[in-house]
């Protein structure tokens, strides 16, 4: 509040100030530089969409190619570039006009004994008659949110990220709401032992639900040219004043991830017994961290119990491809007893509906 009272800058466009600075050194010192990570930090836009769409048309700007491989369950935004690569019919049926450019692959399938990875993507490519040489980019979320907290397995994003690498396709990561320590470290992607090519943050990163993204760039893909890629809303100085505090509070050191990681174990287990409890229906806990999900056989019954959790205080989502999951994405700040009472108003509302 002192920065606004101050009369500091509020909107600067592309210019430089102080509050971006400190952003960036923090992000550079505290995010990148531990993580040995080397990307360029653009600022698209405000939404999580508006970074998306940055790295798709740096992707093909940068290889020359047009088709980008998405996943089955995949949500990447709502904006015409990103709902090409989104999978829900709810979204997609209202762009009118035709979503190109963009094939849809099954997201983590079991396919081929070694790499599930690469027969997947073959196979998708082949049904469309498309190869390698024309896909810019794969995008890929490694939990799925919308798509029902689906968790892809470590080892199948080690084969991904090699596939891109062979075969000279961007891998880029949506951490737009799996990003910011809501699995654990920063960056989902963390555990699996990849570097994409090209990283897409927003939502969490300005710790104040202020309106921030970044699209992280390798930083020889950083070819646009000045004024190429541009739009109002890239420098809202407040999102990088909390986001600047929201880093050096909860990323000095390991203790928030430790602590996600954690509370994620405790909700896991939790959410195994509440599935468990349930008579004559087949319910199944999924996440990772403090992303969590309980699956129902049906749509209606995850409707039931998230409406039930309302009447009760708790609000959930709804989350897949008929939203037949109930979706929780606690605080990362919630205490115990909070995590604790969030899951006494859920096994109400499931009691009360199973």
């Amino acid at each position: 509040m002192s920065y606004i009272a101050d009369d500091r800058v509020v909107h600067s466009l592309d210019m430089h100030t102080v509050a971006k600075a400190e952003f960036l050194v923090a992000f550079e010192e505290l995010i990148l530089l531990p993580r040995q990570l080397d990307y360029k930090v653009q600022f698209p836009g405000p939404a999580g969409a508006n970074a998306v769409e940055a790295a798709l048309k740096l992707a093909r700007k940068a290889t020359g190619r047009t088709q980008v491989v998405a996943f089955a369950g995949a949500f990447h935004g709502v904006t015409l570039g990103a709902l090409a690569l989104t999978d829900s019919e709810l979204h997609r049926r209202v762009s009118g006009v035709p979503l190109q450019h963009a094939v849809r692959a099954p997201f983590a399938c079991p396919l081929g004994p070694n790499d599930a990875a690469s027969a997947s993507i073959d196979s998708v490519l082949q049904e469309t008659d498309l190869s390698f040489e024309q896909v810019a980019a794969v995008i890929v979320e490694t939990v799925q949110g919308e798509g029902g907290i689906n968790v892809a397995p470590l080892d199948w994003l080690s084969q991904l990220a090699a596939l891109c690498q062979r075969q000279g396709v961007l891998l880029i990561v949506d951490d737009v709401q799996m990003g910011c320590g809501r699995t654990g470290p920063f960056f989902s992607f963390e555990v699996a032992g990849i570097t994409p090519d090209i990283v897409c943050l927003s939502k969490s990163i300005s710790g104040y639900g202020l309106p921030l993204a970044l699209t992280l760039v390798r930083p020889d893909l950083d070819i646009w040219e000045p004024g190429e890629h541009n739009g109002t809303f890239r420098g809202i100085n407040p999102a990088f004043v909390t986001g600047t505090a929201a880093l050096r509070a909860y990323w000095q050191d390991k203790a928030l991830e430790e602590a996600t990681l954690d509370k994620g174990q405790r909700v896991a287990a939790a959410l195994a017994d509440l599935a468990e409890s349930v008579p004559g229906t087949s319910v199944q806990p999924r996440g990772r961290g403090l992303a969590r999900g309980l699956a129902f056989e049906d749509g209606e019954l995850a409707r039931k119990v998230a409406a039930a959790a309302f009447e009760r205080g708790l609000l959930v989502e709804t989350a897949g491809r008929d939203g037949e999951v109930v979706k929780l994405l606690p605080p990362l700040t919630a205490s115990d007893s909070e995590l604790d009472q969030g899951i006494a108003l859920l096994a109400q509302a499931l009691r009360t509906v199973c």
